[in-house]
């Protein structure tokens, strides 16, 4: 299969996928603009921790702020491989599943505008798989977890520098009913 074909069905698949959130969202209401990532376990502070009682529908009504109940995870450049102070993100993110055995989670792998878009395809899948297999060692079932790869489309912050660069190199928990 040539890279064009490939390049060409991966821009399909994200433009599905994007018409299918953006048609899905309209009779939802916004969550709050806040920090991604304000703490560790990715909710607000008047909201519990993983498994101490928060509701997926808090998320949704949103008064759990719009990075939604799971944390995102960050990667070097180049690299998929899991950090060490990604490990307790993980966790906390398992936490929160196993007490929430109804719900499944799509892992969306990111990565900054750098290198070509099919290359970047294939780290963010690789991305994704790293965090999905992490969170199949901590007990949860594949049957609930799904991947996707996003590359370097959708990006969190368009400035060209690494602070910027950093913020984009991501694994994103975009839990579903």
């Amino acid at each position: 299969m040539s890279s064009r074909s490939t390049l060409a069905k991966a821009m399909a698949i994200v433009g599905v996928a994007m018409m299918l959130a953006m048609a899905g969202c309209s009779s939802k209401k916004p969550a709050p603009v806040g920090d991604m990532n304000s703490n560790a376990n990715g909710i607000g502070e008047n909201q519990t921790g993983p498994g101490g009682g928060t509701k997926l529908e808090d998320w949704e009504n949103g008064t759990i702020g719009r990075g939604g109940p799971l944390s995102d995870i960050h990667f070097g450049y180049n690299d998929s491989a899991i950090s060490d102070q990604d490990g307790p993100v993980l966790k906390s993110n398992a936490a929160w599943l196993q007490a929430h055995p109804e719900t499944k989670v799509q892992i969306e792998g990111y990565c900054d505008e750098r290198g070509s878009e099919e290359y970047n395809l294939a780290l963010g899948a690789k991305r994704a798989e790293a965090g999905k297999e992490y969170l199949a060692t901590l007990g949860i079932s594949d049957s609930r977890m799904s991947t996707m790869s996003y590359g370097k489309e959708l990006p969190l912050c368009t400035d060209h520098d690494e602070s910027c660069w950093s913020q984009n190199r991501r694994d994103h928990f975009m839990v579903s009913k």
